[in-house]
């Protein structure tokens, strides 16, 4: 039986400096980190393709990430795996006391509430006292998922449109700002850039309203996007034709004709 302490053993072998992997042997938490984030998004894109028969072996990917990292820490005398499990174990009984306590909440509204409270004091306990309610939101997500956080927390003060309405308006006014920077005599990169940003905020701000997940609708039209383009090189492929040497409207055709069929 393959159990966590075999694994923890064969993390160990790669990163022995005499016997192991040399690339294992050279990584830190920094170079690790990136694979960290890939094998996430692996996981996710599994369960987005309902996968799950591949989804135990990208699961077991991230939990080598995990592994990873704590052996590094160990071989460094900061923690070790046990420590990590210890860690986690404390903090969900410590955050569920409805569940491990007998602490009763009236209502999910007043539950979630605790659950804010207690990673606030996780936060003042690291010495890491917010500034700004918006500090707690980690700056290392995804942009769309950031951009949803960061608005909810904001509008949990009342920092909010009224409804999804006015965003509509908004959306308008910086769309315009970015016709207002490419229609400039001389084009300023940095600038459009900005400006683009904030027209994405806004339509994060739409979704938010409509309880969408900007960061899963757009995943889902990248798959459209795929879907058709796969489409019109399918297409092409049986003329003769490589993309390369087809016209744009002649894939343009092929994309509508891709819509049409529900692609």
């Amino acid at each position: 039986m393959k159990t966590m302490e075999e694994l923890l053993h064969i993390m160990s072998r790669l990163r022995d400096p005499e016997n192991g992997c040399p690339w294992d042997v050279q990584q830190n938490f920094r170079s690790i980190a990136p694979y960290t984030i890939e094998e996430a998004y692996e996981v996710a894109d599994a369960i987005e393709r309902n996968d799950m028969a591949d989804l135990p072996g990208e699961l077991g990917d991230l939990l080598l990430q995990v592994v990873f990292h704590s052996q590094m820490a160990k071989e460094q005398g900061l923690f070790s795996f046990d420590d990590v499990v210890a860690a986690i174990n404390e903090k969900m009984i410590r955050r569920h006391p409805h569940v491990f306590a007998a602490v009763e909440f009236a209502n999910e509204a007043d539950l979630h509430t605790n659950w804010e409270v207690e990673k606030q004091k996780e936060r003042q306990a690291k010495g890491t006292q917010d500034r700004s309610i918006l500090d707690a939101v980690t700056v290392g997500l995804p942009a769309l998922k950031r951009a949803a956080k960061l608005q909810k927390k904001a509008a949990k003060v009342g920092f909010d449109w009224p409804g999804p309405e006015p965003i509509f308006d908004k959306i308008q006014e910086e769309l315009e700002e970015v016709q207002q920077e490419l229609a400039a005599s001389e084009l300023n990169p940095k600038a459009l850039e900005g400006e683009v940003g904030d027209l994405l905020f806004a339509v994060v701000n739409l979704a938010r309203h409509y309880k969408i997940d900007p960061e899963q609708a757009l995943r889902g039209s990248n798959q459209k996007f795929c879907n058709r383009f796969g489409f019109i090189e399918q297409q092409l492929a049986q003329q003769g034709i490589n993309p390369e040497q087809a016209s744009l409207e002649q894939m343009d055709a092929l994309w509508d004709k891709a819509k049409s069929i529900g692609k």
